[in-house]
């Protein structure tokens, strides 16, 4: 279920998908807004302590564990705009040490929206071109750059790090880092940006964290909370004369491979209301994959041919999603695909500051991670968390033998 709270659509958005392919090309309101340079209207003024109407909290876990942050090892793949965010905030958060693996070079679309980089850089390796700037950020931080394609590692080569995080990849390449992730027993992260749009993907496998809150007259009962978070262990405290109670939690975590085939939960789909909550960016995204696994390309061209496919596919997967028509529109399909595989600065703000928190998070062992998948739509500034996972029994019902 989606942990954060995100609007109903509001009807503004035309009804129904265009059966016609060429229309999802027109200019709409939203692509004239970039080519003339026009603010989005979602990005302006953020208020203190919130990033475009969403909570954002800065270093909250340092102080709770801070030596497993100092020797923290960590690998970073891909160094486009999103991860240029991502090694930001966690070289600035002061971890041990940071491996930068990108084995792809510098276009002139680069220097848009990627800070560690200029003209003189094009042509070069990202991660090389990248990393000197990346030192100044904090010279107490161990960089070190891999050239190398990610996906001829293999599963041992993973085994070095505390946390892998992958970004601006196809899903097979994601599916091939998490499994090998998972081989070796080590918290993987996925992400990527498009344009206005971007997710966020979490697999932890096993993770336990603490919270604290004030002690109830009320016992803690050691249980299953979700299907996936169950209450492992209590403990108390005195701290200024009040009783604080510190209740560890365990957290289970599915690949980004089942993840992309699972339905929405119970809990959803029974609710019209939830259900019209569910933003088409899940949809659009799955359908965006299963388009790069059947024609073997990253992203789908303005072609007739593609657009066609691309509308196809979108649909199909809004229907297994078991989804409203009402809310997959032929407005949304068009601003995907003139949004797809571009970068925009204030979004891959959003995005890499709110994985390096949660990275942050995760290495302190405080506060609830993220469970598993984060969607990102700038125009709503809403960014609902849901649960992907495969149905499982309700936690009150017997197992059949």
């Amino acid at each position: 279920m989606a942990q954060d709270n995100i609007s109903v659509n509001d009807g503004s958005r035309s009804n129904g998908v265009s059966n016609d392919p060429a229309t999802l090309l027109q200019p709409s309101s939203q692509a004239q807004s970039i080519s003339a340079g026009k603010e989005h209207p979602t990005m302006g003024g953020p208020g203190p302590g919130t990033v475009y109407g969403l909570s954002f909290k800065r270093g909250c876990c340092v102080k709770s564990n801070p030596d497993r942050l100092r020797s923290a090892n960590i690998l970073l793949i891909g160094m486009k705009a999103l991860a240029n965010e991502i090694a930001k905030n966690l070289v600035l958060a002061g971890i041990g040490s940071l491996t930068i693996l990108d084995d792809q070079v510098i276009t002139e679309e680069d220097l848009g929206s990627q800070f560690f980089i200029s003209e003189l850089h094009v042509g070069m390796n990202r991660a090389t071109a990248a990393v000197a700037q990346v030192r100044t950020l904090n010279p107490r931080v161990a960089l070190t750059v891999d050239t190398e394609s990610i996906l001829v590692k293999p599963p041992e080569f993973y085994s070095m790090f505390d946390m892998i995080i992958a970004t601006d990849l196809d899903l097979t390449s994601l599916s091939t880092i998490n499994a090998s992730c998972r081989f070796v027993n080590k918290p993987f992260y996925a992400a990527g940006s498009h344009g206005f749009y971007g997710f966020i993907f979490a697999d932890l496998i096993t993770h336990d964290y603490v919270i604290e809150r004030e002690k109830s007259n009320v016992p803690t009962q050691l249980k299953p909370e979700t299907v996936t978070r169950t209450i492992i262990a209590t403990n108390t405290k005195k701290e200024n004369g009040k009783y604080i109670e510190m209740v560890t939690k365990r957290e289970l975590y599915w690949p980004i491979n089942l993840a992309n085939t699972s339905p929405l939960q119970p809990e959803t789909i029974s609710s019209r209301r939830r259900k019209m909550q569910v933003p088409p960016l899940l949809t659009c995204l799955r359908a965006l994959w299963e388009f790069q696994n059947l024609s073997g390309r990253a992203l789908p061209s303005h072609s007739h041919q593609d657009l066609q496919l691309f509308t196809t596919l979108a649909t199909e997967k809004h229907k297994e999603l078991q989804l409203s028509s009402e809310t997959l529109t032929s407005e949304f399909l068009r601003s995907f695909l003139q949004n797809v595989g571009s970068e925009i600065a204030p979004v891959t703000a959003f995005l890499g500051g709110q994985l390096a928190q949660d990275v942050i998070n995760v290495l302190g062992q405080r506060e609830q991670p993220i469970q598993n998948f984060l969607l990102f739509d700038s125009e709503d500034s809403k960014g609902p968390v849901y649960a992907l996972h495969p149905i499982f029994p309700p936690l009150d019902e017997p197992v059949a033998a």
